[in-house]
């Protein structure tokens, strides 16, 4: 078992950038894979990049080159660095985290990005 923890999300213009944090309460060495998620009001919940054990990294197309995805394994954290945020990236982020067999969610983080 793991719990979540996000935070990090907040209100920026767009251009800005914002740095989510998803902490685990067990060493992330011992999880399969750490994703963040996001979902936008009347969308479905979207990969938006993820890293697994091994250090491996993947990034959905609509963020690539401007979010970053990186841990810290010290803290058991895992970042979401975002630059150059666009209105679009509006959405409540979501921390997942794979310990086989069960699939775990952090509550979330609104990240909202105005023109």
């Amino acid at each position: 078992q793991v719990q979540l923890v996000e935070s990090g999300g907040g209100l920026v213009q767009a251009g800005g950038s914002l740095r989510l944090s998803c902490v685990a309460s067990r060493d992330i060495f011992s999880i399969n894979y750490i994703g963040w998620y996001r979902q936008a009001p009347g969308k479905q919940r979207e990969l938006v990049a993820g890293i697994t054990r091994r250090g491996s990294t993947t990034c959905a197309d609509s963020v690539k080159g401007r979010f970053t995805i990186s841990r810290d394994n010290a803290k058991n954290t895992v970042y979401l660095q975002m630059k150059s945020l666009k209105p679009e990236d509006t959405a409540v982020y979501y921390c997942y985290a794979q310990v086989l067999p069960n699939d775990y969610w952090g509550q979330g983080t609104q990240v909202t990005v105005s023109s």
